[in-house]
């Protein structure tokens, strides 16, 4: 399958958060608090990703106050957190959205992604992905989870729409 010609009709992004969004590591601190390092270059991505018409959902299987905090400060209103079975969650939102699987992405590294990785129409994966998620990922991003795979997803799939260059004009003419 050609991965750019599926991302021309990618309308939401699913991200997974562990391994996608963070390194995966998880940091605890001495009261025993979960710390998860967030990617700035993800973010600003996220933040400027709706102005071009891509729409973004989270489905995790832990529900950390620090993911749900970075998820708010994104404006990511489709939060999922406490899913390991993701693939039910994942058709829920196409229902509440109206938006097809065909025309969503999912970002993955690990078994709890392989069911919706199946289902949508753009299925990537990071490069340190066990290695059965990236036999099903259409296109892997060369960077790792939690250190830009995220930008590098949406930049791919605005590229492929025709829409990035837009978008960086908007900040060199600023």
């Amino acid at each position: 399958m050609n991965a750019e010609r599926l991302a021309r009709d990618v309308r939401l992004m699913v991200l997974d958060v562990d391994g996608v969004l963070t390194d995966g590591g998880l940091y605890y601190d001495e009261s025993g608090c979960v710390l998860k390092r967030f990617n700035v270059q993800d973010g600003l991505a996220i933040k400027m990703a709706p102005q071009a018409g891509l729409e973004f959902a989270v489905i995790t299987g832990l529900d950390s106050p620090a993911v749900r905090r970075r998820v708010t400060e994104l404006g990511i209103t489709h939060y999922h957190p406490g899913h390991h079975r993701k693939a039910p969650v994942l058709r829920g939102i196409s229902e509440q959205t109206g938006i097809p699987l065909s025309n969503m992405a999912y970002v993955g590294d690990d078994w709890v992604d392989a069911a919706p990785m199946s289902l949508v129409g753009l299925p990537i994966a990071v490069p340190n992905a066990r290695p059965e998620i990236l036999k099903l990922a259409v296109w892997t991003t060369r960077a790792m989870g939690g250190q830009g795979a995220v930008r590098e997803a949406i930049d791919f799939v605005l590229r492929a729409q025709g829409k990035l260059e837009d978008m960086w004009q908007g900040w060199v003419r600023e």
